[in-house]
């Protein structure tokens, strides 16, 4: 007779964030948590949210965008939050799927491409060459017209920016400018939400927490719990991503050339 299984893959989606702080106490010996204690938890679980942008790409935050090109604009502002963007000029209308929305949270944009005939089966893709402030700044006219080949991202508190070169002519204007990017990771907010983290990431989120609130509450606990949560988000960040064929060519040796 075979195993009884739940026949359910979805723990993580059930995993609410007062069962992650719940969890993470736990493990630091802590129970009958007060109301002080859940709100100190949830704080240090968006504190470690932020820190995990510095960790590297989340290719689970990976998405893609198009902005639709503006004859001679140069700048489009991706804010953090609606209530961020205090201004109806300069918004970067965004479209996904062909359905207008405004794309918030943007971290930072990985690569770009100039795309004309976006819904057609004639499309087509031109890369375009992402640049630094000292390149973007030594560009001597930057509301030069054309089809835009380069593009540099500004990242704020409260947006990032990008500036295309050129700006948009008015045959660049019917076309787009197709973005990925990387998007932060969702605030933990109420107790009865789930995190915004795929199942790879809970045992590095749950030994990550615990490793936080030792700090304040359990200092003699700090230093093994450290290195629990360092050895497994190594391993949910090695194991992050999409696999691609490996090419392996052997290097010829001629000594005697």
């Amino acid at each position: 007779m075979p195993n009884t299984t739940s026949g359910t893959a979805t723990f993580e989606k059930n995993f609410l964030i007062d069962d992650i702080l719940a969890e993470a106490y736990d493990r630091i010996g802590v129970q009958d948590l007060s109301g002080y204690q859940l709100k100190s938890g949830r704080r240090s679980l968006n504190i470690m949210f932020q820190e995990w942008g510095n960790r590297g790409i989340h290719y689970w935050q990976l998405q893609e965008t198009n902005i639709d090109l503006i004859e001679g604009q140069a700048e489009y502002h991706f804010f953090r939050s609606a209530a961020d963007d205090t201004s109806d000029t300069n918004r970067a209308q965004a479209t996904t799927n062909q359905v207008p929305s405004t794309i918030f949270g943007i971290d930072d944009v990985l690569e770009a491409t100039y795309r004309t005939n976006r819904t057609q089966t004639t499309q087509n893709d031109v890369a375009m060459t992402k640049i630094s402030r000292s390149e973007y700044s030594g560009l001597s006219n930057k509301l030069t017209k054309g089809q835009p080949t380069q593009y540099y991202a500004q990242r704020f508190i409260d947006r990032v920016t990008i500036s295309i070169y050129p700006t948009p002519d008015s045959t660049s204007a019917a076309a787009d400018m197709h973005l990925y990017y990387i998007k932060r990771i969702d605030d933990a907010g109420d107790f009865t939400n789930a995190s915004d983290v795929p199942y790879r990431f809970v045992p590095c989120m749950a030994s990550g927490l615990a490793y936080y609130l030792a700090q304040k509450f359990k200092p003699e606990l700090v230093q093994q719990l450290k290195l629990l949560y360092e050895d497994e988000l190594n391993r949910a960040l090695t194991e992050d991503g999409s696999s691609t064929s490996t090419h392996i060519t052997p290097q010829a040796y001629y000594p005697n050339v």
